[in-house]
């Protein structure tokens, strides 16, 4: 039987049955958002497109519900690849963070978002996301226990 390396060996022992379920929420919840920005709630998420996003409100709605439709599907079924999907997600969710900002800042209603405090909580939520996918994945505790490539040669 081969020798895994120490990357690989930390990798299968941050497996866990909370992770996995964590990351199987996060999945379809990513899954099914992304399907709403492109049926049922595409006009409340084109309310929250910021006025200085260089697109139009609905490309921006098709696309992101588009990456977060893919972003599902690689959180659910691409197992082997969880701790870089992980990531990915999580720059996803930094990514679009300037636009709950935005939401907050120009008191735009949407989504039953209809109070200062309501959208304040939806973005101290925003920061909850980026920490619970890269607990999930285990990304974080992969970056935490990497070995650096000198001591590994």
């Amino acid at each position: 039987m081969a020798e895994s390396t120490p990357r690989e060996s930390a990798a299968r022992s941050h497996r866990s049955l909370p992770r996995l379920i964590g990351q199987l929420i996060l999945g379809a919840f990513l899954l099914l958002a992304g399907i709403s920005h492109l049926t049922v709630n595409r006009e409340a998420f084109q309310a929250q497109v910021p006025a200085w996003v260089p697109l139009g409100t609905d490309t921006v709605v098709v696309l992101s519900g588009i990456v977060e439709i893919m972003l599902g599907i690689a959180l659910l079924a691409l197992h082997r690849w969880r701790v870089p999907v992980g990531w990915i997600v999580a720059a996803f969710f930094v990514a679009i963070f300037p636009g709950n900002i935005s939401q907050f800042v120009t008191a735009t209603d949407s989504f039953g978002l209809n109070s200062d405090l309501s959208r304040g909580i939806r973005l101290a939520f925003q920061p909850l996301l980026v920490l619970w996918v890269l607990w999930a994945t285990g990304a974080w505790r992969a970056w935490r226990t990497r070995v650096p490539a000198e001591r590994t040669s």
